[in-house]
């Protein structure tokens, strides 16, 4: 028997993912064919691109799965669940919005400090799972981590873009501007 609450519960953040990253297609590109991102200093450990798309399939789908354990542990939409799976939907929210932020309106700073509140999210929904039953706790901790590399990076391109977060000194253009 298939269960669909666990296969819907797995694929709604990978849904709300997929629909984010609309936000970078149509990125315009330069003289040189580069869009936006591809033309900023980043450092020197940054990931591929193409590990994103299964790293994210994975975090979102062990995130998917433990909140639907939370709404079994809990029988539902109950009382006890309206805390853990509030912060989990509100920890999502940040998720998703964040790459429009950041790639879509170009706003790396700005990026910066959402990516600070979705961790302190992602951390306050990893504790309320756990506290409903540990293992579901455990299915974040991959998740934090991730967030921790990719606030960093966050933080990294900003300091090394700097210029792109400052006002425009004697009409300069920098990366980004139109």
């Amino acid at each position: 028997m298939v269960n669909w609450g666990i296969i819907g519960a797995i694929l709604a953040p990978n849904m709300g993912g997929w629909v984010s990253t609309l936000t970078m297609r149509g990125q315009v590109k330069n003289p040189d064919g580069k869009a936006w991102y591809q033309l900023l200093k980043k450092p020197s450990w940054t990931p591929p691109p193409w590990l994103f798309g299964p790293a994210w399939t994975i975090l979102y789908s062990g995130m998917g799965y433990a909140s639907y354990i939370v709404y079994n542990e809990c029988g539902g939409f109950t009382d006890a669940s309206v805390l853990p799976l509030t912060l989990y939907g509100g920890q999502l929210i940040l998720n998703w919005t964040w790459t429009p932020v950041f790639f879509g309106w170009h706003k790396i700073g700005l990026g910066l400090l959402h990516m600070l509140a979705l961790d302190a999210a992602a951390v306050a929904c990893t504790v309320s799972f756990y506290n409903v039953t540990p293992n579901t706790g455990y299915f974040m901790v991959p998740y934090l981590a991730w967030l921790a590399f990719a606030t960093s990076l966050n933080y990294s391109i900003w300091v090394l873009n700097k210029p792109i977060n400052e006002k425009k000194r004697d009409g300069d253009k920098f990366i980004g501007d139109n």
